[in-house]
C-alpha cells in the first residue's frame, strides 16, 4: 500500500508500480506453487483499481500506458477471479472517461478483452463478456467492424464450443443495430439462422432472444422473409425453454410488424401457444400469464371483437387455474406405497408440488397482469368481464396472489375512474386480511387509493356522505394497525404512521380527533421502533393542521407537553426534542415560540445525558426562529441555557455537542425585524404562508361559533313565535269576555249598543252591583273613543282609549292601544262590584281599581277612582290588583309617575317620558268639560 501512495505523490510514478510487479518475476508465474502470496494479490487488485486514475494524471500516462498496462495484461490470463472482476471494471471506465484514444484502446485493452471472453471460468468469462457489450456501445461502427465482427463470427462456428456459441448469439445481437441492413444481411444472417437451428437448446433459445434486435437492423420486408419463419418454427420447439424464449420474442417484435402481419401471423401463433400451455400446464404457463397483458396491449388494435372476447375469456382461465380442480389435494393425501418396491413415489410427490407452485405462480402473474388487462378492455366493459375474476383474486387461498393483487390495487382504482366504487369492497376485504405482506400492498398505496375515490364523484367526508365508498374503507384502514402491529416489520407500521395523515383530505375535523389522533398518540407513546413514533408525531402534527376547533388543538398541544415534556420515562422526554424538530418544520416560528419553546429550553436541567445533548442539536434551530427586537426575551433565555450547559456540564459528549451547537450558534445572525420585511422576504415567505393558515382556521372557527349562535337563536326564537302562536290561537278561541246581558244595571253600555240608562249617572248603591252578574261597560261620553272591551266574545285588539287631557310633553287627544291578550276573569271577579263616583261626567276613563280595602267603610269592591299621581306603591298595588284579577286596567289618559309600567302604548308613540308628580286641580277633557279635583269630589261625596 505504501507504493500506492507513492506513485500519487512521486512524479516517478511508473518506476514505483515497475519495481512493485518486479517483486515477483513473470517466470515465477507460470507455476502455480509459486503464485504470490495473498498480500500481493490484495495489492496488485489496488493499483488495477487505481489504473483509471493513474492513466487520468497527464504526467504520469504515457509511463503507465508503457509500463503498467503491459504487467497488468500480463498477469491477467493466470490472475485470480478478484484481479479479473477488477480488471473489466478499470478497463470499462478508461474507456467511459476517454482516458485513453481509441486506437490505443482497441490495439491494447480491447484485445485482452476478446481473449479474455473465452475464459474457462463461466463467472469470469461472463463478466468479460458483460464489459465486452457495454464497450460495443462505445465504440465506433468501423472499429467493431475491424476487430470485433470477425472473431464474433468465429466463435458462432458449430466446431466452438457451447460457450463460444452462446457469446457469439449475444455479440450479434448487440452488433446488429450497428451496422446497415445489406451488412447484417450479408454476413449476420446465415450465421443467426444457423444458430437457430443448433443442436443445442440453449443455443438455440439464446440466439430466439436476440432476433429482435436483428429485426430492427434488417428493416420489416427481411424481417418477414427471413426471421418470421424462424421465429414460428422455435415456437414450436420441442424444449419448453426455447418455446418460452420464442414467445417473449413474439411480444418484443409486436411494434415492428405491420397490421397485417400480426393478423395474419401473429395472432394465430399466439392463440396456439396459448392454448398449448393451458393444456400441457407445463413451464410455459406462467411465462403465457406473465406476457399476455403486453401481448394484448401489443395486438389490441388488429383485433376484432370476437378474438377480443376470447383473449379476455382465456385470461379468466388462468386466473382461476389450479382452484376448480386441486390436483395436489385430490391425488394424494399422503404418500402412495409400491407394494412391489415396498417405498413411496417421492418422485410423484415432488412432480404434484412442483405442478402447485406452477399453477400459484400463473394465478400470480395473472394477478400482476391484471391492470393491463383493465385497459385492455376498458372500464366500461370490467363489471360485466372482470369485476368476478378480481374479486376472487382479492380472495385467492395463496397469501403471494392476494400480495401481487394488492400491490397493483391503486392502479386499478385509477383505470376504472369513476367505477371506482365497483372495487370497494375487495379494498376492503384487503385491508382485513391476516397477511402482513397483503397489507403492506395496500398500505403502502392507501394515499393514491384514497385520491382516487375522493376524485371519482365523491368529493365530500364521511361525516357529510354516511352511506359513500370512504364509509367502510377509512374504518378497515384504521383497523388493520392491529394486525400491522402484531408482527416485527418496523417499516410497515413506520410506512402506516406515515400514510395516516392522508385522511386530512376525505375525513371530517370530529372523526379525525375522535378516532385517528388517539391511535396516533397511543403509537407514539408505546411504538418499540424510534422512527415509527417520529412518522406518529409527523402525522399527528399534520392532522392537527385540520382539527376545525381549537379547545381540541390546544388539548393535543399540552397532552404533547404534558406526556413527553414532563414524563418520567427519558426516552418520551427525548422523543419530545424529535416532536418540536417536526413542529418547526410544520408550523409557524410565532406559533412554535408561544407554545413550545420555553418548555424545549427547560430540557437542558434534565438529569440524562442524551437528552441534553439531543437538546443541543436543536439549539441552531432555535435561534433561527428569533426575530428582534420582539423576541429579545426569548433570546437571553436561549443564551442562558447555553451559559448553564458550557459552565456546569460534566458529560464529554454533551460538552462536545454544546462547543459545536455553540459554533454554528455564532455563524447564525439574527434578523431584525424592519429588515425581515425588506429583505428577508423570500426566505420567509413559507413561513408567512404557514401563518396564514393557522390565522385563517382560527377566523372559520370564529365564523361558525358565530352561525351556530345565530343558528340556536333563530331555532329558539321560532320556538317562542310557535308557542306564542299556539296560546293566541287558544286565547282567540276560549278567553273572550262575553257581552252584557239586557236589563243589567251595574255597567256602562257598549259601544254599537245603548239602553234605555245610557244618559243616566249611576249611584253606588245601585241595585244589583253586587251580584255575580255584573258586567263591564265603556263610559259613554260624546267625544270619547276609548273602549272597554265586554265580555261578549268581541275581539280584544280593537279596544282603544283616547286620553282627554294633553299630558306635558305630548299632543293631546294621543290614542292609547289595550293589549289584546287578556284571558278571562277569574271566578273571584264575578263577586267583585264596580260603582261609578258621584260626580260631573268625565271625558276620561279612569282606571280600574281592584283593592278590595282601598275605602275603609265601604263595601269590599272595586272603585272607579282616580289614581294619586303623588304616591308610587299605591300606584304599584293597583296595577298588581289588575294583573291579578285577570284584566288588564286600561292606561288613564291623567298624568302619573314615570316609573309605573303601564301595559297600553299609543298609535302614535309609546307614553314615555317625565310626567308631573302631581295631579292639576281642574282639566279639560277631550269635549271642554271641566274634570273636579280630588277635593271637590270629596265634597260632593
Amino acid at each position: 500500500m505504501e507504493d500506492i501512495e507513492v506513485c500519487y505523490k512521486n512524479t516517478s510514478t511508473g518506476e514505483n508500480v515497475n519495481l512493485f510487479w518486479d517483486e515477483v518475476p513473470s517466470s515465477s508465474l507460470d507455476e502455480e506453487d509459486d503464485l504470490p502470496s495473498s498480500g500481493q494479490e490484495v495489492q496488485r487488485i489496488s493499483v488495477i483499481h487505481n489504473l483509471p486514475d493513474l492513466l487520468r494524471d497527464t504526467e504520469s500516462h504515457d509511463e503507465c500506458m508503457r509500463r503498467v498496462v503491459p504487467k497488468v495484461r500480463e498477469v491477467l490470463h493466470l490472475a485470480q477471479t478478484d484481479m479479473q472482476l477488477a480488471a473489466t471494471s478499470a478497463f470499462l471506465q478508461i474507456l467511459q472517461k476517454n482516458l485513453v484514444p481509441i486506437q490505443n484502446y482497441s490495439q491494447t485493452f480491447l484485445q485482452t478483452i476478446l481473449n479474455s471472453v473465452d475464459s474457462k471460468d463461466p463467472d469470469v468469462a461472463s463478466a468479460w463478456l458483460d464489459t465486452l457489450l457495454d464497450v460495443i456501445d462505445l465504440l465506433p461502427k468501423e472499429v467493431i467492424k475491424k476487430e470485433i465482427l470477425g472473431s464474433a463470427i468465429s466463435k458462432g462456428q458449430l466446431a466452438q464450443s457451447v460457450q463460444s456459441r452462446l457469446a457469439c448469439c449475444r455479440i450479434l445481437g448487440k452488433i446488429s443495430t450497428k451496422f446497415e441492413p445489406f451488412v447484417i444481411k450479408k454476413e449476420i444472417l446465415p450465421v443467426v439462422q444457423s444458430l437457430c437451428q443448433d443442436v443445442d437448446y440453449e443455443v438455440r433459445g439464446c440466439m430466439c432472444r436476440q432476433l429482435d434486435c436483428v429485426a430492427r437492423g434488417l428493416g420489416l420486408e427481411a424481417t418477414k422473409s427471413a426471421i418470421l419463419p424462424e421465429l414460428v418454427e422455435l415456437t414450436n420447439d420441442e424444449e419448453c425453454h426455447v418455446r418460452i424464449a420464442g414467445l417473449e420474442t413474439v411480444v418484443n417484435i409486436l411494434s415492428l410488424l405491420d397490421a397485417e402481419t400480426c393478423g395474419t401471423t401473429i395472432i394465430p401463433l399466439v392463440c396456439k401457444i396459448c392454448q398449448q400451455a393451458v393444456q400441457a400446464e407445463d413451464a410455459t404457463l406462467p411465462v403465457v400469464a406473465t406476457q399476455l397483458g403486453k401481448l394484448c396491449h401489443g395486438i389490441a388494435d388488429n383485433l376484432t371483437d370476437e378474438q377480443k372476447q376470447w383473449f379476455i375469456d382465456f385470461y379468466k382461465k388462468l386466473c382461476h387455474v389450479g382452484l376448480e380442480k386441486n390436483k395436489a389435494s385430490s391425488r394424494v393425501t399422503t404418500p402412495v406405497i409400491d407394494k412391489d418396491r415396498g417405498g413411496s413415489k417421492e418422485s410423484d410427490l415432488t412432480d404434484i408440488f412442483e405442478l402447485e407452485d406452477k399453477l400459484v405462480e400463473c394465478r400470480k402473474n395473472s394477478a400482476f397482469n391484471f391492470p393491463a388487462m383493465v385497459l385492455f378492455c376498458g372500464a366500461k366493459q370490467f363489471k360485466p368481464d372482470l369485476h368476478v375474476t378480481f374479486t376472487h383474486l382479492c380472495k385467492d387461498p395463496h397469501f403471494m396472489v392476494r400480495k401481487t393483487i394488492s400491490g397493483g390495487f391503486h392502479e386499478v382504482c385509477k383505470l376504472l375512474g369513476n367505477s371506482a366504487n365497483l372495487i370497494q369492497s375487495d379494498l376492503v376485504a384487503l385491508l382485513k386480511d391476516e397477511s402482513i405482506e397483503v397489507l403492506k400492498g395496500v398500505v403502502s398505496n392507501m394515499p393514491a387509493i384514497l385520491d382516487c375515490y375522493m376524485s371519482s364523484g365523491s368529493n365530500h367526508t364521511v361525516s357529510e356522505s354516511k352511506s359513500g365508498p370512504l364509509s367502510d374503507i377509512i374504518p378497515a384502514f384504521l383497523a388493520s394497525e392491529n394486525a400491522v402491529f402484531t408482527s416485527n416489520n418496523w417499516r410497515l407500521q413506520e410506512m402506516l404512521m406515515n400514510n395516516l395523515s392522508c385522511l386530512n383530505k376525505c375525513y371530517s375535523s370530529e372523526n379525525i380527533y375522535n378516532k385517528v389522533i388517539p391511535i396516533l398518540r397511543q403509537k407514539l407513546l408505546k411504538a418499540r421502533a424510534l422512527p415509527v413514533k417520529v412518522a406518529a408525531a409527523r402525522s399527528l402534527l399534520k392532522l392537527t393542521r385540520k382539527v376545525k376547533k381549537r379547545e381540541q388543538r390546544d388539548e393535543i398541544f399540552h397532552g404533547l407537553i404534558h406526556e413527553f415534556c414532563h414524563a418520567r420515562k427519558c426516552y418520551l422526554r427525548n422523543v419530545f426534542v424529535d416532536i418540536c424538530r417536526i413542529v418547526i418544520e410544520l408550523y409557524s416560528k410565532k406559533f412554535f415560540k408561544e407554545t413550545f419553546y420555553e418548555y424545549l429550553l427547560e430540557l437542558h436541567t434534565d438529569s440524562v445525558p442524551n437528552i441534553r445533548l439531543n437538546l443541543c442539536s436543536i439549539l441552531p434551530d432555535l435561534k433561527r426562529l428569533l426575530i428582534l427586537p420582539t423576541d429579545r426575551g426569548l433570546l437571553q433565555q436561549l443564551d442562558a441555557c447555553v451559559r448553564k450547559l458550557l459552565v456546569a456540564e460534566k458529560d464529554k459528549d454533551v460538552t462536545d455537542g454544546v462547543q459545536s451547537a455553540l459554533e454554528e450558534l455564532d455563524k447564525i445572525h439574527i434578523p431584525m425585524q424592519s429588515m425581515t420585511r425588506r429583505n428577508l422576504f423570500e426566505q420567509d415567505l413559507e413561513d408567512q404562508k404557514k401563518e396564514e393558515e393557522e390565522k385563517l382556521l382560527l377566523d372559520n372557527e370564529e365564523k361558525e361559533m358565530k352561525k351556530e349562535e345565530e343558528a340556536a337563536e333563530k331555532k329558539k326564537g321560532d320556538k317562542r313565535n310557535l308557542v306564542s302562536a299556539k296560546k293566541g290561537s287558544e286565547n282567540g278561541s276560549s278567553s273572550k269576555i262575553p257581552g252584557p246581558r239586557k236589563g243589567s244595571r251595574a255597567g256602562l253600555s257598549g259601544s254599537n249598543s245603548t239602553t234605555k240608562n245610557d244618559n243616566k249617572p249611576i249611584s253606588p248603591n245601585t241595585k244589583g252591583a253586587g251580584t255575580s252578574n255584573n258586567k263591564l261597560v265603556k263610559s259613554k261620553s260624546i267625544n270619547c273613543l276609548s273602549q272597554i272591551p265586554r265580555r261578549d266574545g268581541k275581539d280584544l285588539s280593537k279596544t282603544k282609549i283616547v286620553s282627554p287631557a294633553p299630558t306635558p310633553g305630548k299632543s293631546p287627544g294621543n290614542k292609547v292601544q289595550v293589549n289584546s291578550n287578556i284571558s278571562k276573569a277569574s271566578t273571584g271577579d264575578s263577586n267583585i262590584n264596580k260603582k261609578r263616583v258621584s260626580s260631573p261626567k268625565l271625558s276620561r276613563l279612569p282606571l280600574y281599581n281592584s283593592n278590595p280595602n282601598l275605602h275603609p267603610g265601604r263595601p269590599s269592591s272595586p272603585s272607579l277612582i282616580p289614581i294619586k299621581a303623588s304616591t308610587t306603591s299605591s300606584t304599584n298595588k293597583t296595577i298588581k290588583a289588575t294583573r291579578g284579577s285577570g284584566i288588564p286596567a286600561p292606561g288613564s289618559a291623567g298624568t302619573r309617575r314615570a316609573s309605573v309600567p303601564t301595559i297600553s302604548t299609543s298609535r302614535r308613540g309609546s307614553l314615555s317620558g317625565q310626567l308631573p308628580t302631581e295631579v292639576t286641580p281642574k282639566a279639560k277633557g277631550s269635549n271642554g268639560a271641566l274634570t273636579p279635583s280630588i277635593k271637590e269630589r270629596k265634597k260632593s261625596r
